[in-house]
């Protein structure tokens, strides 16, 4: 048998541990990267949430439950001056603009002077430039054997809320919101379908056009 040589290059053990430390580092790094990289989106998300929920704990309930909760039905005008709530005129659904009223309580309505709404072009315009919340809220109710569809509410270029209606005979409620800047141009509220849906009703209670001024 050969004379096995059994001696170490010291250069060659030195080449050996240099890479394996670099290997380590590097997963190190990456394992690092990882974890800012989660916790980055994780807090992003938190801001996201909290701002969520300060807007909409910010906007109030309907004008018109505070004044009856509270008795008084003289309008807040606090909240008039920034606040506008709309109800659909109409329960059917098509392609369509949609044509809104507001709500009476007391000797006010729910439409605040900082708006006004053009009752012949169906248009809502702010009179102050700024940062709004904006929301809608859909309530629809199937009165037959409803087939499934999509229904689509632009208001502006500034939200759109889709909405898939299913086959089943139930309630379907969703709430769509933004927070977009707003100048003092008209919006308009654009209905669409993806094909006729004659057995399904938006139903005015529960279905609201809502804006609130931010800053």
């Amino acid at each position: 048998m050969g004379h096995q040589n059994k001696e170490v290059d010291p250069e060659s053990l030195r080449e050996r541990r240099h890479g394996g430390c670099l290997s380590i580092f590097l997963v190190v790094s990456i394992a690092f990267l990882f974890v800012a990289v989660t916790a980055l989106a994780a807090a992003g998300m938190m801001s996201v949430m909290q701002l969520r929920s300060k807007l909409e704990s910010s906007l109030p309930n309907s004008p018109y439950g505070m004044a009856k909760s509270t008795g008084d039905t003289s309008p807040p005008v606090y909240k008039m001056q920034n606040v506008v709530y709309l109800r659909p005129d109409t329960a059917i659904l098509g392609n369509m603009t949609m044509e809104w009223s507001p709500t009476f309580y007391g000797d006010g309505e729910t439409i605040g002077s900082n708006y006004i709404y053009d009752k012949a072009q169906h248009s809502l315009k702010p009179q102050r430039e700024g940062m709004y919340f904006i929301y809608i809220q859909l309530n629809l109710t199937c009165t037959h054997k409803c087939s499934a569809g999509v229904l689509s509410i632009n208001v502006g270029n500034k939200l759109t809320c889709h909405v898939d209606l299913p086959e089943k005979n139930r309630p379907v409620s969703k709430k769509c919101w933004t927070v977009a800047r707003l100048g003092v141009d008209k919006l308009l509220t654009h209905m669409t379908v993806s094909k006729a849906l004659p057995y399904w009703k938006l139903e005015s209670t529960g279905s609201e056009l809502g804006m609130f001024l931010v800053d």
